[in-house]
């Protein structure tokens, strides 16, 4: 798919003002991010301890190999991170890699320090070949401005056994479906579903996911400006609203886990959500694999398409020199290998989805026992993933000021204004298109 650049004169311009020159000329001399001028510091926001640990052993296979340049990496938070980079570019403390999605890249850009990477991903699509959806989103002023490590995408989970004991035998596939097996699983101490409401970005993702369902998922005119207000964007609030309804009364603080927690305990029957409910399930529910059901979302009754919000995960290189950066490109080499990808990506097997080729056929993936155990809901989220779409990225869009949406969590806060404010969906809806347009003048 061809993306079209969708940028304003003067954030473009600033962009090459700020970037291209910090770029060129190499940027600032030392070590970023408060390592010696021997170790690299790599920024990641995955924060479960198996996925630090499993990280960490990649690292430290790396670091066996006596590179110039170890890597060290710093674990951070999704809900703290735009806030941090800015302040470190600002001091010149930054990561030598700084792990990104899409629109977060669209966010550190212009603030000076991100170099391009366009010789490296030619280099390694050459070796590994990489999916188009995987790279196309880091393309922008005929450059690469990250390298793709792992895709993410969403898919409805269910209980299968709680399912048939409320004598539901197949999954949703409307928008309809869904509400009415939600109210049917309801039932007592029991939830139909768990979906988020807390201010974060699972409430994003989750909300972005029923309005790609419901063809709303391009918010963006032809030109670029903010057109988030508009009937199928109301219709998946709505939606939206109702589910939550059907979830527990906490919802308010829900983030990732807590509707994992949910569902695994038996409390709530279905979820929305990435990958990450394949390994724990067992241990956690106490249930055979069996059990746990997979769907790809399902679709407005008129007008609903096939998606799921999915992210090309990678990683930018911010280091203030050239030898630092080079250093930190040979480590982004490493982790590509085959024989080293599957150990990178079962850091949670089935959340990381393989981005290459030759890793979505190496063994050291493939015979992950949580990826042979699960095989079935493997195959349906890569299914998935060619339809799956991101706010900002969608229709051939490289929308460049997406970041300062995404950063102050608008979607999030239009669904709590329904939530916890009783705001009706059209009323939240148009007060969200406001705050996006005042976001992206400033």
């Amino acid at each position: 798919m061809r993306f079209l650049k969708l940028k304003r004169a003067a954030v473009g311009a600033l962009a090459l003002a700020v970037v291209l020159p910090a770029a060129a000329c190499g940027g600032s001399s030392g070590p970023s991010g408060g390592g010696d001028d021997k170790t690299l510091t790599l920024w990641h926001m995955e924060q479960p301890p198996n996925r630090v640990a499993a990280f960490q052993k990649v690292i430290d296979a790396y670091n066996a190999t006596n590179p110039e340049y170890k890597v060290q990496a710093q674990v951070q938070d999704w809900n703290q991170i735009y806030t941090k980079i800015s302040s470190a570019v600002q001091s010149k403390t930054q990561p030598d890699i700084l792990f990104t999605i899409p629109d977060f890249t669209t966010y550190v850009r212009p603030l000076g320090a991100v170099r391009p990477v366009t010789a490296l991903v030619d280099e390694l699509d050459k070796e590994h070949t990489f999916g188009d959806a995987a790279k196309a989103a880091y393309r922008d002023d005929n450059e690469y401005w990250a390298v793709p490590l792992y895709g993410m995408v969403q898919m409805l989970w269910y209980r299968k056994d709680l399912f048939a004991k409320a004598g539901i035998t197949d999954a949703p596939k409307t928008w309809s479906e869904l509400l009415a097996d939600a109210q049917k699983l309801t039932s007592g101490s029991q939830k139909g579903i768990a979906v988020p409401a807390g201010k974060n970005l699972a409430t994003d993702q989750v909300i972005y996911s029923l309005m790609l369902t419901g063809g709303a998922g391009n918010f963006f005119t032809g030109g670029g400006e903010v057109a988030f207000d508009k009937p199928q964007t109301v219709a998946a609030l709505s939606l939206y609203a109702d589910l939550l309804k059907q979830s527990p009364s906490d919802a308010g603080n829900y983030s990732w886990g807590e509707p994992q927690a949910a569902f695994n305990s038996g409390a709530v029957a279905m979820a929305i959500e990435k990958g990450q409910y394949l390994a724990p399930f067992e241990k956690e529910s106490g249930r055979p694999a069996s059990d746990l059901g997979c769907a790809p979302i399902p679709q407005a009754d008129t007008g609903g398409e096939p998606g799921s919000i999915y992210y090309s995960n990678a990683a930018m290189v911010l280091s203030g020199d050239d030898v630092r950066a080079k250093g930190a490109e040979d480590f982004l080499r490493f982790v590509l290998k085959p024989e080293n990808y599957g150990p990178f990506l079962n850091a949670e097997p089935g959340l990381f989805l393989p981005l290459t080729e030759d890793g979505a056929k190496a063994p050291s993936w493939t015979d992950n026992e949580v990826i042979k155990k699960y095989q079935g809901c493997v195959d349906a989220m890569l299914e998935q993933s060619k339809t799956g779409g991101l706010f900002g990225f969608v229709d051939g869009q490289y929308v460049d000021s997406i970041g300062k949406i995404s950063g102050q969590n608008i979607l999030a806060q239009v669904v709590q204004r329904v939530y916890s404010s009783g705001e009706s969906p059209a009323a939240a809806v148009k007060w969200g298109d406001q705050q996006m347009r005042e976001a992206v003048a400033r």
